[in-house]
């Protein structure tokens, strides 16, 4: 797929959720044709009240509403969207939970993908949900306007048909969509395909200088971390950032077990520290970027469907390194010698945890 430029290309990238969700009911607010809206967690508070409210409106205005929630994630009241179905929307649970004797195989794979697409216009494409839950959150949240929005309107078009299919074609949902200079890449959960994890693997084994992961969760796997310890040692600056506390207890239990021996390779390790950092980013070579939904570890490369772009694109590259500059001053360095010296109650809940390190 091929881009053109009748549209000119704006981005931006948002880390306050509070600025994102105003920018977006601005936009909704002027949508004229549809709204189509991908996403893991959909409250009934304070925020999902007002995207309800808004998108309602737009559907009595006759604005096609496309609406994909994922059925773990959303738990939300039988009535709560019965004005906008009334006025033709559609609304949809990804994979509704009912397979009770295998939990963990087929109602584990949840729909973890946030994308909104706007009239072929707008889009955006990142980490933050739509909930109050998460408004003092670090998030990353690129708004794109720019024909790139066609392509995203065909990704989420084909996500929203198979939405209650556990057997589907995989290759179609998991094909690279190349649109000029980007690339939408798309996951579904397997063990084999891993799309993203193995595109993140390729660029960190070719990255010359510099490479920083900002991840919420940091699971990763042996593969992953072979090729961080690797780069570090051929003298690529490695560094990756995560918060110093989780709004997941165990997986900052688990994700210890890791963090020396990446350390002893010269991977830089670094906690933001005043809340919850939830973005999901990459910065390569200071040229490339990843922008997405997939967390860094074992569970969105494996059991959920997930989406990032990755481009080369200055105006985006620019505001990521931005972004990255800003965490880190608010960000301190792993301590080896404290990890080191951890007692041995921490070591034992590390162990205990290890062999669910795929469902974390």
């Amino acid at each position: 797929m091929k881009g053109n430029s009748s549209i000119l290309s704006t981005y931006k990238l948002f880390h306050d959720p509070l600025k994102y969700y105003n920018a977006m009911l601005d936009d909704i607010a002027r949508a004229k044709k549809y709204i189509y809206l991908e996403t893991y967690r959909f409250n009934n508070d304070v925020i999902g009240i007002k995207f309800r409210d808004a998108l309602t409106k737009k559907s009595s205005e006759g604005v096609e509403i496309k609406l994909l929630m994922d059925s773990w994630g959303t738990s939300l009241p039988s009535n709560f969207f019965k004005k906008m179905l009334e006025n033709g929307a559609e609304v949809r649970y990804f994979r509704k939970l009912k397979y009770v004797w295998n939990f963990f195989t087929r109602n584990h794979k949840r729909n973890h993908r946030k994308l909104i697409v706007i009239d072929d216009e707008i889009s955006y494409i990142g980490s933050a949900n739509l909930t109050d839950y998460s408004l003092n959150w670090r998030e990353s949240i690129l708004r794109i306007q720019a024909d790139l929005s066609v392509a995203f309107r065909k990704v989420f078009l084909k996500h929203f048909e198979i939405y209650n299919k556990y057997s589907f074609e995989q290759g179609m949902q998991i094909r690279k969509v190349v649109y000029g200079q980007f690339e939408i890449l798309q996951d579904v959960p397997s063990l084999t395909r891993q799309r993203i994890r193995k595109r993140y693997i390729e660029l960190i084994k070719t990255t010359t200088s510099k490479i920083v992961i900002v991840t919420p969760y940091f699971l990763p796997s042996f593969f992953l971390r072979k090729a961080l310890a690797d780069a570090a040692e051929r003298g690529v600056d490695v560094q990756i950032i995560m918060p110093k506390n989780s709004d997941v207890g165990l997986i900052d239990v688990l994700r210890n077990r890791f963090l020396g021996p990446l350390s002893q390779h010269g991977v830089h390790l670094l906690f933001y520290m005043p809340h919850n950092l939830h973005a999901k980013m990459l910065l390569v070579d200071d040229e490339y970027f990843s922008i997405g939904s997939p967390n860094f570890d074992y569970r969105s490369f494996r059991f959920q469907h997930e989406i990032v772009l990755i481009g080369k694109e200055k105006q985006i590259t620019e505001q990521v390194k931005e972004y990255i500059d800003e965490t880190l001053e608010n960000s301190e360095p792993f301590n080896y010698d404290e990890w080191k010296n951890r007692s041995s109650i921490q070591r034992f809940f590390e162990w205990l945890i290890l062999p669910f390190r795929h469902l974390l």
